[in-house]
């Protein structure tokens, strides 16, 4: 029991360690060595856990669609004001997951990344949700008679896309003040006029 206690540990460092060096040097650049040097652990014990690079890329995807799967569904349960209500608040928290959480920032940069050929599983589970958000607020009559829900998506996918790219660069992209700035923008159009 101590030995598979010890190697969760292990494993989850390896998967710390990944997303903060594939966040800040891509895949491409980044390095086991570096990896394995920044969890602290030999590059056996990383071989140990994961094959190859990919292995360890896409066990940091799959623990950062984990946590972005709970902030969502945890942001849609407390929000009082329907489904357009829950999209904002799991837009505002994925953003400070994505802005304070090395895991599911590197998960969507890794799912971007032009160097992989995995796909960006991540972005498309993000389109998914949004979508099925809106969809939902169709049905409930909380989006203005002339938006598509299927439009609204992809214009919201890509506003939130776009501030997790540009902040890469620039956290400032992915702070409150700029969240906020798009839904002041994007909520007049998305609501009914009444």
């Amino acid at each position: 029991m101590v030995k598979q206690a010890r190697a969760a540990v292990t494993r989850q460092a390896l998967i710390s360690a990944a997303a903060e060096v594939f966040g800040t040097d891509g895949y491409a650049m980044a390095t086991l060595p570096a990896i394995s040097s920044r969890a602290g652990v030999s590059s056996g014990a990383l071989h140990f856990h994961f094959p190859n690079k990919e292995a360890l890329a896409s066990a940091v995807e799959s623990a950062a669609a984990e946590s972005a799967l709970a902030l969502t569904e945890e942001s849609a349960r407390a929000a009082k004001g329907g489904r357009l209500q829950a999209l904002v608040a799991a837009v505002c928290r994925l953003m400070d997951a994505v802005a304070d959480d090395p895991v599911v920032r590197a998960g969507f940069r890794l799912g971007a990344d032009p160097s992989r050929k995995s796909g960006a599983k991540l972005h498309d589970w993000w389109y998914e949700w949004v979508r099925n958000a809106l969809v939902q607020a169709r049905r409930n009559g909380e989006l203005a008679e002339d938006v598509s829900a299927e439009d609204a998506a992809v214009v919201v996918v890509a506003a939130t896309l776009g501030l997790e790219t540009l902040g890469a660069t620039d956290r400032y992209w992915q702070s409150a003040e700029r969240v906020s700035q798009l839904w002041s923008f994007a909520l007049p159009r998305l609501s009914p006029a009444e």
